[in-house]
């Protein structure tokens, strides 16, 4: 059964959030995603982690560590907070960095490879 498609007032928004893994040491991308999903599900709890469909695309730059995630707009300033309580991961000392936010995909990519700053 096909129906209509969404309205766009009913859409759930996104922004994209480009970050940084400042680390002594190269981590893997996918350390950083569960470091990520670990640490908001402890401050926010798993109901607000369902909410905010966070989505971790793979790091667009492996030298300087930097990728994008996907959330929801009304769970960005959470976002935000969370990657600043970030101090380890998997035992090595790390810092992940909130570069730059855009609601389109293509902006955050060129963002990275520009190798944007604060």
């Amino acid at each position: 059964m096909t129906g209509k498609p969404l309205l766009p007032v009913l859409r759930t928004k996104k922004r994209y959030i480009v970050y940084r893994v400042i680390s002594k040491k190269q981590v893997n991308h996918f350390d950083v995603s569960n470091t990520i999903n670990n640490m908001f599900i402890e401050l926010f709890g798993r109901i607000n982690h369902g909410l905010a469909g966070i989505m971790n695309t793979k790091f667009h730059d492996t030298k300087k560590q930097t990728g994008i995630i996907k959330v929801n707009n009304k769970y960005l300033k959470e976002m935000k907070l969370t990657l600043t309580f970030i101090k380890k991961i998997k035992g090595i000392d790390a810092i992940v960095d909130c570069i730059y936010v855009s609601g389109i995909l293509k902006k955050a990519k060129l963002k990275v490879w520009k190798g944007g700053t604060k």
